[in-house]
């Protein structure tokens, strides 16, 4: 069985300008000679990990995973009250990976992504499909206007009907009527941090609650801090009340850009935050890539075969 490559440590990091007073947190790991590769965390605002990092051979890869704007180690972090998330959107952090990827001096490299991280990796590859080796994407997400509705405007509420219920009752009353996505961004902003923090709270409870069967009870581990619940919650509503900043379904009708550029799409039978038929969508406008149905896997990335399938992925492709 398939299995990560050993924990390593970053060989070189930083923090990189990419203008409206954001500095963006960079690493690279592995073999400083090897193929280049570059990370695209979900979240949005989920920030990089060092699990990511051992889903590559670190003698056959240049690993590169950087924290998208206002989360993890990047700065201002969403976390303060203060920080603007005016300059926070999708073309902005296409542009974030083009600067990356001049400042390190790569010329082409594999992306991956996952979850958000997914439509971010399509939204660049399709804009830079040049630069671009491979692509492999897990949980995967294309960016359309139902998907971020089924997840965080009712539709998987029909599963999760307690968990629903929970999120929509943490709601003040003067607001419930509201869209809830509205409702959270005006509580993620309230002056008062008490407010702030029941509604990030109450934010990640139901983000801990979908990624697997049967549904999770309480919080997750990876929400514990304080600071990161809110940074998250605040980016994720900022993200899906714009849509993310993407015209409806354009990531699927202009897959002919990277029509040519072969790729590996890992999505859980069982994955209620970003079901099977989104992947097959994506495949159908992109024949070339390979879909691999993991059976018996939720949205979990940390799930052993999905694991294994990615691995299997990045060792694939790491052969000329």
């Amino acid at each position: 069985m398939t299995q990560l490559y050993p924990a390593i440590e970053p060989d070189a990091h930083g923090m990189l300008e990419v203008g409206d007073g954001n500095l963006v947190y960079w690493e690279t790991c592995g073999n400083p000679r090897g193929k280049a590769a570059v990370v695209l965390h979900g979240g949005p605002g989920s920030g990089c990990t060092p699990w990511h990092r051992r889903l590559f051979d670190p003698s056959a890869y240049r690993v590169v995973l950087f924290d998208q704007r206002n989360c993890g180690r990047s700065t201002p972090h969403a976390s303060a009250f203060d920080t603007s998330l005016a300059s926070n959107n999708t073309q902005n952090l296409i542009a974030d990976i083009e600067r990356i990827r001049e400042h390190l001096g790569v010329e082409r490299w594999l992306v991956l992504g996952g979850s958000w991280g997914s439509t971010l990796a399509l939204a660049y590859a399709e804009r830079f499909p040049n630069r671009v080796t491979e692509i492999i994407l897990f949980g995967v997400t294309t960016g359309r206007h139902k998907e971020f509705d089924w997840l965080f405007r009712g539709g998987v509420a029909d599963l999760f009907p307690e968990q629903w219920k929970q999120l929509r009752d943490a709601i003040p009353a003067p607001l419930r009527d509201d869209d809830i996505i509205d409702a959270y961004c005006w509580l993620l902003h309230d002056p008062d941090p008490a407010i702030r923090e029941q509604a990030a709270l109450a934010w990640c409870t139901w983000e801990s609650a979908t990624p697997a069967w049967p549904p999770a009870a309480g919080l997750s581990p990876r929400f514990r801090d304080p600071a990161f619940r809110i940074a998250f919650a605040r980016i994720v509503t900022h993200y899906v009340r714009h849509y993310a900043w993407l015209e409806d379904n354009i990531l699927i009708r202009d897959a002919a850009a990277i029509a040519d550029i072969p790729g590996t799409l890992v999505n859980g039978r069982f994955d209620l935050q970003t079901p099977i038929g989104w992947a097959h969508d994506l495949k159908r406008a992109w024949p070339r890539v390979n879909l691999v149905i993991v059976d018996n896997a939720g949205h979990d990335a940390s799930n052993a075969s999905i694991t294994e399938e990615l691995v299997c992925a990045t060792d694939r492709f790491a052969r000329p």
